[in-house]
């Protein structure tokens, strides 16, 4: 019966991963992109939502404003490229060098960024 049983199981029946950014979603308005979920890209991220704009709107050279519902950037720009620099931000200031793991903080000690993870506890610089 036991074989049976595994036999008849799917092969995957649950997620592996618990960190998901969610995708872009926003339209282009005129030669403005207008970015509605940004506000939420920034909570799942445990970030502040000004230093996530102030990296995308780098990486994207385009400038850019927070209203109070969204975020427009100056210039028309395809939904995949702004998720790849948000990928690249995940990488860069929220994923853990060490074990993977999203659960960390940014940590200021002086002119230095450090990123914090409070589930391994180690500790790396930001360049």
């Amino acid at each position: 019966m036991v074989k049976k049983a595994k036999e008849e199981l799917p092969e995957k029946s649950v997620k592996d991963t618990r960190f998901e950014i969610p995708k872009v979603r926003g339209h282009i308005q005129g030669n403005r992109t207008v970015i509605s979920n940004f506000f939420q890209i920034a909570g799942v991220l445990h970030r502040d939502v000004k230093h996530v704009l102030k990296y995308v709107l780098k990486e994207l050279a385009a400038p850019g404003e927070i209203t109070k519902t969204a975020l427009i950037i100056g210039s028309k720009v395809p939904a995949s490229r702004i998720n790849e620099k948000i990928r690249a931000y995940a990488e860069k200031y929220v994923i853990c060098k060490e074990c993977g793991k999203p659960d960390t903080k940014l940590m200021k000690e002086g002119p230095l960024t450090f990123i914090k993870c409070l589930a391994c506890g180690a500790k790396q610089r930001v360049i």
